[in-house]
């Protein structure tokens, strides 16, 4: 119910006939007296005019001589909850007066208002991926006749994204790991900019919205950093479009998505597992047949997780890779028959690797990982260099059981396993040649996305 705040409000000079008949219009049993500038000085019932009577007023007396100047008010900045509890004390109607002291409204366990709705909005983040074993076998021109299959886990270093829709049909992205911002005016001026933004506009060319929005994009880890990185952009950028849908998309078509924009679209040359790493989370082992790829998340057992967890150094080389030249090289050299050896043979070993984790064998696992990139390093001569050679061969020598280079190659980071009676030798030597160890967690959660609400004025 709505009250007309006329028939609520009188003037504390009026006679307290006037009074009776604005309580008879408004059907509320109560009226506000207010004085000559409007400030709302009490609050007027029928026991307060019978009282009045009975000390001696009459119907010509003024409203002050027997109003209640002693009444509960709120603002507008009283919550709801303070709102409840007053009414729960047997207040019935509690009138909102404003900085003047002016009534506003009169809220009533009958009238009590819902917040003003407020705009949203949209968050996700996604989680790098570190691969064990596999690597090569998850592009498409390998398993179009044999079977690829990967091991990887999500660690603890994210991409995020923040979006909220706008009113019209302007689009601004602005990504802090390019320190640029693409500014259009509608999807089709967007998508025919020149500059950085390819992977991105080959999202929207995928996803092609409706809507103006604005799109904030940030990195825990460097531009070429072999950790699947644009996997993980292109997710939370899709994680915050699928918000919108009421159809959501589901993980694995947010992943296949991914991969459309990032390898059909941006024309970037790449394997599959990167876009299922960041959308599923945890320990994943994926199969790649020609006819559907196969998502198995891993039960490894948690003292197993948590001790290769602390014996596993994640090492910065400094150097930027691009994974697109070194795929497009290795398809190149795919059609060799040793290179697919060399590929099936690097299959193999990650279902060792897989059962080497889940039984809990940790230092097979760490030999697995040597075999891996000793097979990885021949797939094409791209892959590693005499300076990354010499990282990892220094590496072993101060106490690696195994290691590998993540991502396609040349750069990037090496993870290493190190027992852990050696881990502070490894680290040291590490150190010594400047190179930085990252600390990580591993990441039991994929794609994340939620939406919270914000002041319009902010």
């Amino acid at each position: 119910m709505r009250f007309n705040l006329n028939e609520c409000m009188i003037n504390e000079n009026e006679p307290i006939k006037n009074a009776l008949l604005k309580l008879e219009q408004n059907s509320l049993g109560i009226v506000m007296s207010h004085d000559d500038n409007r400030k709302t000085v009490g609050v007027l019932t029928d026991g307060d005019i019978r009282r009045g009577f009975l000390v001696g007023f009459d119907l010509e007396s003024t409203v002050a001589s027997c109003a209640n100047s002693q009444f509960i008010s709120a603002t507008k900045e009283t919550s709801r909850e303070q709102l409840i509890k007053i009414l729960d004390g047997h207040i019935n109607y509690i009138p909102i007066l404003d900085d003047t002291g002016a009534l506003t409204s009169i809220v009533s366990k009958d009238h009590l208002p819902l917040d003003k709705e407020k705009s949203i909005y949209i968050r996700a983040r996604a989680p790098v991926r570190m691969s064990f074993g596999g690597g090569g076998s998850d592009l498409t021109h390998y398993f179009t006749n044999k079977v690829g299959a990967v091991i990887n886990t999500a660690i603890s270093i994210y991409s995020h994204a923040t979006m909220r829709v706008r009113d019209d049909t302007k689009i601004i992205i602005t990504s802090y790991d390019l320190n640029a911002t693409l500014t259009a005016n509608d999807l089709e001026d967007a998508l025919s900019q020149e500059g950085r933004f390819g992977l991105i506009q080959s999202i929207l060319k995928a996803v092609e919205p409706e809507c103006g929005f604005e799109l904030l994009l940030d990195s825990d880890f460097p531009i070429g950093s072999g950790l699947g990185g644009s996997a993980t952009i292109s997710a939370v950028v899709l994680g915050c479009f699928n918000m919108l849908r009421k159809d959501q998309w589901s993980q694995h078509e947010i992943a296949e998505i991914a991969f459309q924009a990032e390898r059909l679209h941006f024309g970037v040359s790449g394997g599959w597992q990167d876009q299922y790493a960041t959308v599923f989370g945890g320990f994943n082992f994926i199969e790649f047949h020609k006819g559907e790829n196969i998502v198995s998340p891993l039960r490894i057992n948690p003292d197993t997780a948590l001790e290769l967890e602390e014996n596993l150094i994640l090492c910065d080389t400094g150097l930027d890779h691009s994974s697109g030249a070194i795929h497009h090289d290795q398809k190149e050299t795919m059609s060799s028959e040793v290179v697919q050896d060399l590929v099936s043979a690097n299959v193999q070993l990650s279902y060792l690797i897989r059962n080497n984790l889940l039984k809990g064998d940790l230092n097979k696992f760490g030999e697995c990982l040597d075999k891996t990139w000793k097979l990885k390093r021949n797939f094409s001569k791209k892959i590693s260099n005499d300076h990354l050679d010499s990282i990892y061969d220094g590496a072993i020598e101060n106490g690696a059981v195994g290691g590998k280079l993540l991502g396609a190659g040349s750069g990037g980071f090496f993870i290493f396993y190190v027992s852990p009676f050696k881990k502070h030798k490894l680290v040291s030597y590490l150190r010594s040649i400047k190179l930085t160890c990252k600390p990580f967690r591993f990441e039991p959660d994929g794609l994340k996305t939620w939406t919270s609400r914000f002041n319009a004025d902010i």
